[in-house]
């Protein structure tokens, strides 16, 4: 299983939301691009990048700052946030970017989605963002009625990337993830899913591990690491050998 470290961009910083609460923002880094240099270097294989002004206005406010991301990094992006368009798409896919996430066009507008997929396969992924298991949208503002499971369902025969399966209750609160959510997710999917939202110790990405075989092979990790709840490269090594190091013990266990 891969842990992919997150970087959220609000107002060109680098920030994380408690729950998608604009109004509980926890600045971390005013650079964005010595932040991701830092995952990278820690031996991340990939960087979540999520443009939160464009997620909440549809408008490509930072498009400065992931210019210059991807311009620093040498590793795979994947980005999502207020893409709602296929020129906005496109565009972001023209600048270097490895996948767009797309979250409320896919309920909005699904034929648009389909024909991306179709035209730029492997390349989108689906974001579902649930609370109490129906999908939100813009930026979690707005709450639809289509569940979780019936979205990634409508999808099925679709090339999708994979899919994103964020529990906004759990997003930020370090509380550890929504499994039974993820289960369910992954059961009705046909691609691979990344659990995102709610890790929040070492113990949370063991509970991960036992998903695997539903075909939940990555994970999203944003205020753990910023918190320094657990090291990137100790995350890397518990999630590849199922090996945790005790420094204090100077023992090594195996999961």
């Amino acid at each position: 299983m891969e842990i992919i470290p997150a970087i959220d961009l609000l107002n060109g910083n680098c920030v994380r939301l408690h729950k998608g609460n604009y109004a509980k923002v926890t600045e971390f880094n005013k650079d964005p691009v010595a932040q991701a240099l830092i995952w990278q270097n820690k031996g991340a294989k990939r960087l979540h990048l999520v443009d939160l002004d464009g997620a909440k206005s549809g408008e490509p406010i930072n498009d400065e700052s992931i210019r210059s991301i991807r311009e620093a990094l040498d590793i795979p992006i994947q980005i999502g946030g207020g893409i709602r368009s296929v020129s906005r798409a496109e565009s972001l896919l023209e600048l270097g970017l490895d996948q767009v996430i797309v979250g409320t066009i896919a309920v909005e507008a699904p034929e648009i989605v389909k024909n991306l997929a179709r035209k730029y396969p492997g390349k989108i992924i689906l974001g579902i963002d649930a609370k109490d298991g129906c999908v939100a949208t813009k930026g979690w503002i707005n709450q639809s009625h289509i569940t979780s499971t019936n979205l990634a369902e409508s999808y099925s025969d679709d090339p999708i990337a994979a899919i994103i399966s964020t529990d906004i209750e759990t997003d930020g609160t370090l509380a550890g993830p929504n499994i039974d959510s993820l289960k369910e997710i992954a059961k009705v999917s046909n691609f691979p899913v990344i659990a995102s939202g709610g890790v929040g110790c070492i113990t949370d990405l063991i509970s991960l591990l036992a998903l695997e075989p539903y075909g939940i092979n990555a994970v999203i990790v944003g205020r753990a690491l910023y918190d320094g709840s657990f090291e990137l490269e100790e995350a890397i090594r518990v999630l590849k050998h199922g090996i945790i190091h005790d420094p204090i013990q100077s023992d090594t266990y195996t999961v």
